[in-house]
């Protein structure tokens, strides 16, 4: 009978769902979780993940209710976490809708977009308009980082005083890696604060930089608004929209 019982707790303990959960599995979640995109950039490192068995606690303080949500359905993506305890705390160095607010929220919206940069962008904002310097590589990424930079809540306008500087001839614009992980948490979050789309009943999965929504939209408009918000997210290479519309 003894040897019946230790021929099952050998078994169990070589099975894969207990591997799965060991102090090993629990270190590449974290280090998962700290190295990604979001955590290290757009969270600013500001964010501790905790894996016990997978389970993960999330500690630390961030800006708003957006930025405590992300930090949880970024987790969410990585491969093993099965659990997630939001222990993060709010708080914001920007009062709302303050200037120093608006200025933060166009920093943050130029992170987690395709085509602009964050970092040879100055933004500085002035009873509510958004005054942007520093330089782009064409009139395109001007332009668009002026149209990210109007869609944030009680901006006024925006002066576009960036610069156009063109590469030199042989050098390469090294494209920046964003993790799956990051990627699928911002698409998700990008879907959820728009107007249109926010409703939808939307999956989302990305494999190496392609992203996949499936789920159901209210209409071919609603449908296709989904996959370009997708498309403008950081990093993303292509996106497959197998999304059905409803009737």
């Amino acid at each position: 009978m003894k040897t019946k019982y230790l021929s099952v707790l050998l078994a169990l303990i070589a099975s894969p769902a207990l591997l799965s959960a060991s102090p090993q599995s629990d270190r590449k979640i974290e280090e998962a979780a700290k190295s990604s995109y979001n955590f290290s950039t757009v969270l600013s490192g500001n964010v501790i993940a905790k894996s016990i068995d997978g389970n993960i606690t999330l500690s630390g303080k961030v800006q708003d209710q957006g930025e405590k949500d992300l930090a949880a359905d970024t987790v969410k993506q990585i491969p093993g976490v099965d659990k997630v305890q939001n222990n993060l705390e709010i708080e914001s160095k920007y009062k709302e809708h303050s200037d120093a607010w608006m200025a933060f929220k166009v920093r943050s919206m130029l992170l987690v977009k395709a085509n602009v940069s964050a970092a040879s962008t100055d933004v500085s904002v002035e009873d509510g308009v958004v005054t942007l310097r520093g330089t782009a590589r064409n009139e395109a990424q001007k332009e668009l980082t002026g149209i990210y930079a109007k869609e944030i809540d009680w901006v006024k306008s925006v002066t576009n005083n960036i610069e156009i500087e063109v590469p030199s001839d042989g050098e390469e614009s090294v494209a920046e890696l964003v993790d799956d992980a990051s990627i699928t948490a911002q698409v998700k979050f990008a879907l959820l604060n728009s107007k249109s789309t926010h409703a939808l009943k939307t999956s989302v999965s990305t494999i190496d930089g392609v992203v996949v929504l499936g789920g159901v939209a209210a209409s071919d408009a609603a449908r296709s608004l989904a996959g370009k918000l997708a498309k403008d997210v950081r990093g993303v290479k292509s996106v497959t929209n197998n999304m059905t519309v409803k009737g």
